[in-house]
């Protein structure tokens, strides 16, 4: 029987702070010897993905393609932690079907007013502005997860808080 590693699938509006939260963690897993990945979506999308665009037809195939590497380092006992907006509860339902077991959605929660004042890489203001088609939160919909097996508002939960949540689950 394989051993398989976790793959964590973080999820959220952007701005929520899926990547912060994933670097961190990706830190902490690093530091007490656990092999480990991140599968960013926006570094996905350098190479990867760089031949997809925001279309659902698109976001599917980019969750898919992520997904399948996931898969292969779980396999490999080596620990993924995948950040991307994934805004379909279809498309997480398929990531997790590639996935198998060792899948934990887990929902960085925050409100779409916190995102949009926080907008790090001023996205949110250029899609108000329609510059950016297809934007999760103002021009496409964003399905929150029902059941996740984490949920994480940053809002409210700092990042060592959520870090130390992930932790407790991974041992």
């Amino acid at each position: 029987m394989e051993s398989l590693a976790p793959v964590y699938w973080l999820t959220g509006l952007s701005g929520a702070g899926k990547s912060t939260i994933a670097d961190a963690f990706i830190g902490h897993l690093k530091a007490v010897g656990i092999p480990c990945v991140s599968l960013d979506g926006d570094v996905l999308r350098t190479g990867l993905c760089s031949d997809l665009g925001f279309s659902s037809t698109d976001r599917r195939e980019n969750i898919r393609r992520t997904a399948e590497v996931a898969r292969l380092f779980s396999r490999n006992g080596v620990t993924a932690v995948c950040s991307l907006i994934s805004p379909e509860r279809s498309q997480r339902e398929m990531a997790r079907g590639i996935v198998g077991e060792p899948f934990v959605e887990v929902f960085i929660d925050c409100t779409l007013a916190e995102c949009i004042r926080r907008d790090p890489k001023g996205l949110y203001e250029r899609a108000i502005a329609g510059t950016i088609p297809n934007f999760t939160g103002i021009s496409a919909p964003y399905e929150a997860p029902v059941h996740p097996e984490v949920q994480l508002n940053t809002e409210v939960v700092s990042v060592s808080d959520a870090v130390a949540r992930l932790w407790e689950l991974h041992r």
